[in-house]
This record gives C-alpha cells, structure tokens and sequence, in this order.
C-alpha cells in the first residue's frame, strides 16, 4: 500500500455496477416506457377534448354576457349582421379572457365550434372534434 499526501490507497476493490447491470436498468426503464406510452396518449387526447368543451362553454357565457349587457334587441341587430363564425367570435371576444383574435386560434387542432346563426331562440355553440360531434 502507498501513501500519498492526498489520496490513501488501499487494497479494498470500489464498488460500482456492471455493464450488465445497467443494460439491465435501461431494458427495464424502456419497457415500462414502452407500456405507459398509450396511456400517455390517450390523458392528452382527453385533455384536449376537456379543453375544447370548456371553451365552448366560455362562448355559451360571453354570448348570454353580451345579451344581458346590452339588450336581446340591439345584439339581434348585430348578430343578424355577423354572417361568419369569426364575425360572431368578434363579438364575444371581448367578454372572453385571453382571447385571441382569431377562433382557430382559440380552439385546440382539430375541434371546431358552430356559433349559432340567430339568437332567437338562445342556442348552444355547438362543437366538432376529429372523432365527430361532441356533445356536452
């Protein structure tokens, strides 16, 4: 045994895993991976539908917002003017938070949302995803 002025040396072999053993490790690590991916998926998936609807939903309140701020009569006259989603969505902007100035910018990919023509008699936005109508 030699003696060093900063390190002691000693006859006992260092501990520390095999190769074998960490291949083991990383070939377990990966088929759990491998096993929790569809799960991983799917909770996105739901999400995503979960965000859209409660967005829809934000448009059913801004639009009841907007009527009872500013009367059945003088909306109707605006609304029957708002020939496209996007000029209906103008309209509801501003009683939304955070909304963008676009409506495809404020549904998740792949969901689209119908706002209805008239407000005689009040309707529900209606909402399609990649899998069909949604109803909420």
């Amino acid at each position: 045994m030699k003696d060093n002025k900063f390190f002691k040396i000693s006859n006992l072999r260092l501990r520390a895993f095999s190769l074998v053993e960490v291949l083991a490790a990383v070939a377990i690590i990966g088929i759990i991976t491998f096993l929790a991916m569809p799960n991983i998926v799917a909770v996105k998936q739901d999400s995503e539908t979960n965000l859209a609807i409660s967005r829809a939903e934000a448009l059913n309140i801004a639009l009841v917002t907007l009527l009872q701020s500013n009367g059945r009569e003088n909306v109707a006259e605006y609304w029957k003017k708002s020939t496209t989603n996007q000029d209906r969505y103008a309209l509801l902007a501003s009683y939304l938070a955070f909304a963008p100035a676009n409506l495809d910018q404020y549904m998740p990919l792949g969901y689209r949302i119908d706002i209805p023509n008239s407000i005689e008699p009040l309707g529900k936005v209606s909402l399609s995803g990649p899998r069909g109508e949604i109803i909420y």
